[in-house]
Order: C-alpha cells, then structure tokens, then sequence
C-alpha cells in the first residue's frame, strides 16, 4: 500500500464555524460534495489495514449509494489512506484533525463539517473493522423515522458478540451500560459502542451543546447516552454484530488499567451531569 497522502483542498477556519463552537483545528483533505441527506462518519487513527478491509465490506454492500462516507483522521502515520483506496470504495471526505484532542475531538471536528455541510443525520461506525457495517442500512431507517439516537448493540436478540474479552464484557453489562440506563431513564445495554446514529437537531440542540473543548476523550460517548433520553430526545437500540480477532492484538484504543479507570471516570461525571452545559 502506498505511503502518499493527500494534500489538504481547504481548512475550517475560525470564521467558518458558530461563534460559540469550540471545534478543534482540521484540514478538509478530499471532498465531494453532500450527495445524500445522511452520512457516515468513521474516525481512525492507524488503522492499517483494517480501515481498507471495512471500506471494502462497506463499498460491496452499496453503502455510498445510501448515505455519503466521510472519515475523520486523528493524526493517523501508517499510509493507510490512501487516494486510490478512497476513491474505489466512493468515500466522499476525509477530514484530519490537526488541532488537539482524541475520539472526541475528533468527533467534534466531524459534526461541525457535516452540519455545516447540510446533513440530516449522522451514523458514526468505528473504523477498526470489528462492526459489520449491513446494519447501517437499519440506522438509516432510524433516523429517517424520526428516532433521535440509534446506538447499536450486541447484547439485544440479534445481535451478536463474538470474541469480546471477558473483562471488557464484564464492565459493560454489569457496570457501564447499567450506570447510564439508570441515569439517563433509557434501558440501554451497550453503552461503550461507536457504532450509534445522531440527528442533526440532536447534535444542533444548545442544551446538548456537543461543541464545547470538555469533550476530548470518549466523554461525548457517555454523555450523550445520559443527555439525550434526559431531553426526551427518542432513543433505540438496533441489534449488530461486533467481532473482535479470535487470536492477536485486541484493535482497541482503550487498553491497561489507566485507559479503563479513565473510561470509568468519564462514566460518573456522566451519569453525575457534570457535562451537562
């Protein structure tokens, strides 16, 4: 796989987002203008080749002929991006995030583009290749039906986990999801996915106010899986399928006890509405 990168076409300014967004510096490296009402947003960050096998899976499933592909890169180094594989499999932007910050900056970074870009709707998918990407389809749907938040779940009937490590199983049914249910009113039982679905007047709402520089890590994740059923936003979980590798690295950004103490922390301030605007 080639080493070359594509060279920044145009950068968000300052003057080009609302004046109270805080939305960390980017460099919009290829675009093709809105072609449909929703889109998907994938952050990577050297994803190697798994970020081409789940642009592959997404291209033979027709995915670009339903919502636009817009991925969002956190710094990436490994040359896993490049302009051939992103025109083959029809990806429509890649942004780069060149100011500081982690998922949710990132994230952040990809909201203002595509609100300012005019999309309905978001679906976000992990790019490490561990969700099957059929069921954006069904998020799609979701949104479309006026569902406000569609987080994806393997532990509902038809979903499917395979692999998952038995320690990161453990937190999640018996203490995240469990934690934010409880504090939000909504039944959620998958809490720490990325693979979701937002609506625009969800991410646009100032009692939300997705914008601000609080949310660096994967604070966004949690709080917005506590704020949305607080404001009466509807919410839903569709059932997915997460696959992790049956042997080898774990494809994770979250590892050792300092990376799981941290996701717990931004757990309780969560559920305590510390995040709350």
């Amino acid at each position: 796989m080639t080493k070359t990168q594509p060279q920044p076409t145009q950068i968000l300014t300052e003057e080009s987002v609302p004046e109270h967004w805080q939305v960390p510096a980017f460099e919009v490296l290829r675009w093709q203008s809105r072609a449909h009402e929703y889109c998907v947003v994938i952050p990577v960050i050297n994803e190697g080749e798994r970020i081409a096998a789940l642009l592959q899976r997404m291209h033979e499933l027709q995915i670009p002929q339903a919502a636009d592909i817009i991925i969002v890169d956190g710094g990436s180094s490994d040359g896993s991006l490049p302009e051939a594989l992103l025109e083959q499999t029809q990806v429509a932007g890649l942004l780069r995030k060149t100011g500081p910050g982690r998922l949710s900056a990132q994230l952040r970074c990809a909201y203002a583009f595509v609100l300012q870009a005019g999309y309905l709707g978001v679906v976000t998918i992990d790019g490490n290749n561990k969700d099957d990407p059929a069921a954006i389809p069904d998020f799609l749907r979701a949104l479309k039906d006026g569902i406000d938040f569609v987080q994806g779940s393997r532990f509902i009937a038809g979903g499917v986990g395979e692999n998952t490590p038995r320690s990161r199983e453990f937190a999640i049914r018996l203490i995240h999801a469990p934690a934010l249910a409880l504090a939000s009113g909504f039944p959620w039982t998958d809490t720490t996915q990325g693979f979701r679905a937002y609506s625009g007047r969800l991410l646009l709402d100032d009692r939300v106010a997705v914008f601000r520089d609080i949310f660096d890590t994967y604070e966004l994740l949690a709080y917005l899986s506590y704020r949305a059923p607080r404001l009466g936003y509807r919410c839903k979980e569709l059932p997915t399928v997460r696959r992790y590798p049956a042997s080898g690295k774990v494809p994770t950004k979250i590892a050792g006890m300092r990376g799981n103490l941290s996701l717990l922390s931004v757990l309780a301030k969560a559920c305590a509405g510390a995040y709350n605007p």
